[in-house]
């Protein structure tokens, strides 16, 4: 089969894939369906109904924007919202003898 695959054109090569992604896709829903038919069968066998639902990807939280707390008048673009490490500028400055009040927006 590798020799067969090996001699195709670039072109018979993606419809081979094209064909064989579309087979398996067939496959696996079939597979799916008959899967859920005898989960509902079971379950109607002792009494049971059960609601299926197709199971997605969960939504993922979107970051919200934090507010900027700190900002180095001298340079507006030296801004630090408080979250995590100190930056640098802010590090520099403080260890000059400044105070982090200074900053406060």
């Amino acid at each position: 089969m590798t020799d067969q695959i090996n001699n195709l054109s670039d072109k018979e090569l993606a419809e081979l894939i094209a064909n064989a992604s579309k087979q398996l896709e067939h496959k696996r829903g079939s597979k799916k369906r008959e899967v859920l038919s005898q989960i509902r069968e079971l379950a109607a066998s002792i009494g049971i109904q059960v609601e299926i639902t197709e199971g997605g990807t969960r939504p993922s939280r979107a970051g919200s924007k934090v507010a900027i707390k700190y900002r180095d008048s001298a340079n507006p673009k030296n801004a630090w919202t408080g979250r995590g490490m100190k930056p640098r500028w802010l590090k520099n400055l403080l260890d000059a003898g400044r105070s982090i009040e200074e900053f406060l927006i």
